[in-house]
């Protein structure tokens, strides 16, 4: 095998049970590794499968082998955190004929406070142009690749997203907010790979300063509007910027997980849920 055969089959893509997947995310189009095919798929999964933390919440360990995913994302109708999200994807990316890469990210939406390389991402190369592919930054991702190219902007259902260049080859993704453009994440064009991402699911999924921990997460980036649910507060953001905010009690939980974000919960995990939600409010 060459190195470059090597680098396109590293992410697990002939384990992974393809038309299980694309059945799950409702993509019956065509599986050309072509810009087209790219997009589809990337607005797919980020439409079917919901961003949740619940099972590090509830104290589980967080498995990124595809086979693992697969059961929990596909077969269980889960969602997932950054590492899962975007381990699958990739997975089927590649599966597909795609070239796919890892990046790691710092998270900037949280002000001047600077965070640990944690957010997982993807760069896929499409006829030797590069594109950011993400379907694990929650409710405030892209629905669609966006040029990794400084001073691009594309729009997304009315939703702005935009790439700038920074000193050492560190690349910013931004996004258009009605008081104009806001940093998301930062990352440099070294690549990851699925060891990495196993490295930083292990600090989010269990270092104590880790935002994953002791809290409910579940968020949707949808087309119209996005929602997020952390802790016992409920967001709601429209294309138009308007904001709708509320909180979520212990009865309501699991219905609004349910109902707003399509996790479906077993009894168990419904029950222990509870208990970490109750401990919140």
């Amino acid at each position: 095998m060459s190195p470059d055969e090597g680098e396109r089959r590293m992410w697990g893509g002939e384990e992974l049970d393809l038309d299980a997947y694309l059945a799950r995310i409702g993509y019956s189009g065509a599986r050309t590794a072509d810009l087209a095919t790219l997009r589809a798929v990337q607005r797919a999964h980020v439409s079917a499968i919901p961003f949740e933390n619940l099972d590090v919440a509830l104290g589980r360990r967080i498995a990124l082998d595809v086979t693992s995913l697969r059961t929990k994302l596909v077969d269980r109708r889960r969602g997932g955190y950054c590492y899962e999200q975007n381990t699958l994807l990739a997975a089927a990316l590649e599966r597909i004929g795609f070239r796919v890469a890892g990046r790691g990210a710092r998270n900037r939406t949280r002000g001047d406070v600077l965070t640990p390389v944690t957010h997982a991402l993807l760069v896929v190369t499409v006829e030797d142009e590069q594109w950011l592919v993400d379907a694990g930054f929650g409710w405030q991702g892209p629905l669609e690749p966006v040029p990794l190219t400084a001073g691009s902007r594309v729009e997304q259902d009315g939703w702005g997203f935009g790439v700038e260049a920074e000193d050492e080859g560190v690349h910013v993704l931004r996004a258009r907010r009605p008081e104009g453009w806001t940093d998301l994440y930062a990352f440099a064009p070294h690549t990851l790979y699925p060891v990495d991402f196993e490295l930083m699911n292990h600090y989010s999924s269990s270092h104590p300063q880790s935002r994953f921990l002791g809290q409910v997460v579940a968020q949707r980036p949808g087309s119209e509007v996005r929602r997020a649910l952390v802790r016992d507060g409920l967001t709601s953001v429209r294309v138009d910027g308007s904001r709708e905010e509320r909180r979520v009690g212990p009865h309501e939980l699991v219905a609004t997980l349910d109902g707003l974000f399509g996790i479906e919960l077993d009894d168990e995990e419904a029950a222990g849920l509870l208990r970490v939600h109750s401990a919140e409010v």
